[in-house]
């Protein structure tokens, strides 16, 4: 396959934060099915592709965003009601009744705009807080690649998540540091983005913390590179962007 042939989609992800007095806050983990054709097995943060009904939705907010960044946060709140049954960003009357029946007609196919309409409920898009974003390359044998948008946002008080079983197996929260633990112990695998993203979390202990954070670095797109380090092949990003470790050995890197 040529690399002309090769999708390249634009996705959208939220690192969803809950606190915890005294303690590392936690953040929603995923673990995706093992039949995905992406990211099959790893965990990661609740997301997905941004699809043309996100980009139609989002021709109805007047932010002063563009639309893609518009198209990108719609898609972040319709994937998580999708794949954990929360409702970030949600405006109104939101319980977990309703919660629910967001997700059965999503997953039966009805758009989030029409659900919305129907329920007299809307977005608040500023809840989400723009954190990164990752264009890797394509690596060998790959169909697509993603450039996805990295979001922070609250945990919703008095919401349950709850897995999907079809798209993702398993979801639990966990501070950034214990899912590297647990992944470096073997019980877990986190492609690169998600290693990067989780040691620079890491670094933080609470949702305020992030926030002053991410509001100190630009969000650029990343598109890490293969460079040579004392005779070591090494995928690196650049190191201007907030993340403690830059660079990784390549023998050594998990990908989709």
């Amino acid at each position: 396959m040529t690399d002309h042939e090769i999708l390249t989609r634009p996705a959208a992800t939220v690192v969803i934060v809950r606190d915890r007095p005294g303690k590392a806050a936690e953040l929603l983990m995923m673990e995706r099915a093992a039949t995905m054709a992406f990211a099959a097995g790893a965990l990661v943060f609740p997301g997905g592709a941004v699809d043309e009904a996100d980009q139609v939705l989002a021709a109805r907010y007047e932010t002063g965003l563009p639309l893609d960044e518009v198209a990108a946060r719609i898609a972040a709140i319709r994937e998580t009601i999708e794949e954990a049954g929360l409702a970030i960003a949600i405006t109104g009357d939101v319980d977990q009744a309703m919660i629910l029946r967001l997700r059965d007609g999503l997953q039966d196919g009805a758009l989030l705009g029409d659900l919305l309409d129907r329920h007299n409920l809307g977005l608040d898009l500023g809840a989400l807080t723009p954190f990164a974003r990752w264009h890797p390359s394509p690596f060998d044998h790959a169909t697509r690649v993603f450039d996805a948008r990295f979001y922070l946002a609250r945990a919703p008080e008095g919401q349950f998540a709850t897995v999907d079983s079809s798209e993702n197996v398993r979801l639990f929260w966990s501070s950034a540091a214990d899912t590297l633990a647990l992944c470096d112990a073997g019980k877990g695998r986190v492609i690169y983005p998600t290693r990067r993203n989780l040691e620079r979390l890491a670094a933080h202990r609470d949702f305020a913390d992030l926030l002053s954070h991410a509001a100190a670095f630009p969000v650029e797109k990343i598109q890490p590179w293969h460079e040579d380090r004392d005779g070591v092949p090494h995928l690196c990003i650049p190191d201007h962007l907030g993340y403690p470790v830059t660079a990784e050995p390549t023998d050594r890197v998990q990908r989709a």
